[in-house]
């Protein structure tokens, strides 16, 4: 294996172990703090830390004429979309379902690979999408509602569409990492996002919070330093050095540790036939990933 192919997986495997803990921390934090205020104050403190060093990352890319727009479309898809949807998701449905979910975008970035890029296919993939999407089904239908987990039907289905913007964001990430630093590729995430979600604040009327609460408020500077600058920063990092359907494996990592996570810090558990709902998704991750 190549050195830069191994750092780019060690990259990858960080970034998984840091994104599974932010459905833990966004739940946590959203018990006290509007989601919208939560997730704007994450985008500030990482746009505020990357002014510090904008210019270096600048000096490593190469602008192509049209990119402005393939720049905006991977912002739009991921932090505006995909959050927008993420933090619907957090609110309706457990830490763990949610996280249970990211399993399935591997495939979905195989199946816009297959039409968009008109990458190969085989039969086994699209089994072993079937297969998963039966077990996402699984999981909601059998989910029950709880004070944490009002409408997990609901808050499921925000989170799988949260995955189809993130498979619009890695293809156009892919597209764009041969030629930008993939922190500064970050860096533009951050800047769109926090003038979106600043708008999105002032259309919906959302107040800013009347008191400080020292766990919330670390939460935000967690999400907005951590989990933003680190795990973005790193998986775009292994985005740009191998390939994309290789790269998106690793999300399958994240449920593992939602799981433990949501558990350890949440007390959150599935019933009988939401794990076995979790066994279709991986059995279908399992197929798709075979060659």
């Amino acid at each position: 294996m190549h050195s830069s192919s191994y750092k780019a997986r060690i990259a990858l495997l960080t970034a998984m172990i840091i994104w599974s803990t932010s459905f833990v921390a966004l739940k946590a934090t959203f018990r006290v703090y509007d989601p919208m205020f939560v997730i704007w104050g994450r985008q500030v403190l990482a746009s505020i830390a990357f002014l510090f060093v904008i210019k270096r990352l600048w000096v490593k890319c190469r602008y192509k004429k049209g990119d402005i727009k393939y720049l905006l479309l991977m912002s739009l898809f991921e932090p505006c979309l995909y959050f927008m949807f993420e933090a619907m998701a957090i609110v309706n449905t457990t830490a763990s379902q949610a996280g249970m979910l990211t399993s399935i975008l591997p495939m979905l970035v195989a199946v816009a690979a297959f039409f968009i890029l008109k990458e190969r296919t085989t039969p086994l993939m699209w089994l072993g999408f079937a297969f998963a999407i039966a077990g996402a089904v699984m999981l909601s239908v059998f989910s029950e509602a709880t004070e944490d987990a009002p409408a997990p039907v609901l808050g499921n289905f925000f989170e799988f569409m949260a995955m189809v913007c993130a498979t619009g964001y890695t293809i156009t990430l892919k597209k764009l990492s041969t030629r930008y630093n993939p922190f500064f590729l970050t860096a533009v995430q951050c800047f769109v996002g926090s003038i979106f979600f600043l708008a999105v604040i002032i259309i919906s009327g959302t107040r800013f919070p009347s008191h400080f609460e020292f766990m919330p408020a670390a939460g935000i500077v967690y999400l907005g330093l951590v989990v933003t600058l680190g795990a973005y920063g790193l998986y775009n990092m292994g985005v740009s050095s191998i390939n994309a359907s290789i790269a998106t494996a690793f999300v399958n990592l994240i449920p593992v540790f939602t799981i433990f996570w949501g558990w350890l810090f949440l007390g959150e558990t599935m019933n009988l036939m939401q794990y076995a709902g979790c066994g279709l998704v991986f059995s279908g991750v399992y197929l798709s990933q075979k060659r």
